[in-house]
């Protein structure tokens, strides 16, 4: 079912008094970065810019977008005052730097830098499409970046190149390496797999990532791409990604708490074939270069399950991650606030509202101030997808202005 697409709906309830701010929470709410559902905020994702050197399909348009003017984008002092808010006053307990792209900033080094000395214990991580990275992933962790999260959807150039619209996968192998020679690991590879390009090469991206020991999480491609073209008849679902993997592979749940981590875990053993286990390898028939298309054999209806013929054998060979946004929604257990590059807040990826929180300190607020703005907009954070209910096949669903490039992932 196709979502039905189109311009931002106002809220019903909780309607800010003006463009930009947030009702009061009530006196009585918890303290932190509280909502009405009992969930409190403790992972703060804030983006440095909107600006990106891919053209990712499932995020941007051939021809990019418009970028933020200069003026508009948090300066390092102001992303520096707002984390010290978060961590100090709202008990905000884990960083992720986002994007667009962090590296295309020039003074990320720098950013930090100033992070880390004013927050020594803080875990502070960034995502990024890995080009450039090689020549900075030493810096960053000397600078006191933890760890690393990188996009990568496929290991064939021609296959890259068509998602991404950039020949630069030998760039982001080199700053996968170079990430992970740094010391910033766990290394972790963010896939997002389309039907009929890529997906029928996962358990091959799976195998690779196994051998290099980087922790490797497949995601559901969200309706967050600039071009609106996302439904759900063409996204390859968690319940596919698992009978992909499982023609080579045998998946356990992970008894590790998942702790309200995006991400289900999976224990990986290879898989001694039975009888039944037909269909090729990932290098046989429809494979990455097995010319199969995604309805041929090795897709991800054609394979067995988890659970499904054949066995495991030998040792855990590492984990995977699975992350279902869409149709095994984890949002009632979501710990995340956002702060898009020019400072606004978004209590959720499927927000159509935004707070101004940059504009609140450019005109001399205080620190309580600016943490009241904060509490009072993640206050009234939605319920999942945008909505006060779950489901992105709702009739209400509407698909946020904004894609995934200009939010922060």
């Amino acid at each position: 079912m196709s979502v039905q697409l189109g311009m931002p709906q106002p809220r019903e309830e909780a309607a800010p008094a003006m463009p930009g701010v947030p009702a009061r929470r009530p006196a009585d709410a918890p303290a932190g970065l509280a909502d009405r559902y009992g969930r409190r905020a403790t992972d703060m994702r804030l983006s440095l810019t909107d600006k990106c050197n891919l053209r990712c399909t499932y995020c941007m348009p051939a021809e990019g977008l418009e970028w933020l003017a200069k003026q508009a984008v948090m300066s390092a002092a102001e992303i520096i005052r707002i984390v010290r808010v978060g961590v100090e006053q709202l008990g905000v307990r884990e960083l992720r730097l986002t994007g667009g792209e962090p590296l295309v900033r020039h003074d990320l080094v720098d950013i930090v830098g100033a992070l880390r000395a004013n927050h020594p214990d803080l875990p502070i991580s960034m995502t990024t499409n890995g080009v450039g990275l090689a020549k900075k992933a030493a810096a960053l962790k000397d600078a006191g970046l933890t760890r690393i999260n990188v996009s990568l959807d496929s290991l064939h150039e021609e296959t890259f190149a068509k998602l991404t619209r950039r020949p630069f996968l030998n760039q982001v192998l080199a700053g996968v390496d170079a990430a992970w020679a740094a010391g910033l690991g766990p290394v972790k590879l963010n896939a997002v797999l389309m039907r009929g390009i890529n997906d029928v090469a996962s358990p091959q991206l799976l195998a690779w990532a196994l051998e290099r020991g980087y922790e490797l999480r497949f995601i559901e491609q969200m309706p967050l791409d600039a071009d609106h073209g996302w439904t759900r008849r063409n996204m390859i679902t968690a319940a596919e990604i698992r009978g992909l993997l499982s023609r080579d592979y045998v998946l356990s749940p992970d008894h590790r708490a998942r702790d309200g981590a995006p991400a289900e875990r999976f224990e990986v053993r290879r898989r001694v074939a039975g009888p039944a286990d037909g269909g090729g390898s990932a290098d046989g028939p429809g494979s990455a270069d097995g010319g199969g298309s995604a309805d041929g054999p090795g897709s991800a209806d054609g394979g067995g399950s988890a659970d499904g013929p054949g066995s495991a054998d030998g040792p855990v060979l590492g984990t995977v991650g699975i992350i279902a946004s869409v149709t095994e929604p984890f949002c009632s257990d979501c710990r995340r606030t956002r702060i898009t590059a020019e400072g606004k807040i978004m209590g959720c990826l499927f927000s159509r509202e935004e707070f101004d929180l940059l504009g609140l300190l450019r005109a001399g607020a205080s620190d309580v101030e600016l943490a009241q703005r904060w509490q009072d907009a993640m206050w009234i954070k939605p319920k999942a997808h945008g909505m006060d209910h779950v489901g992105l096949d709702a009739p209400d669903f509407v698909q946020p202005d904004r894609s995934m490039s200009a939010i922060g992932g």
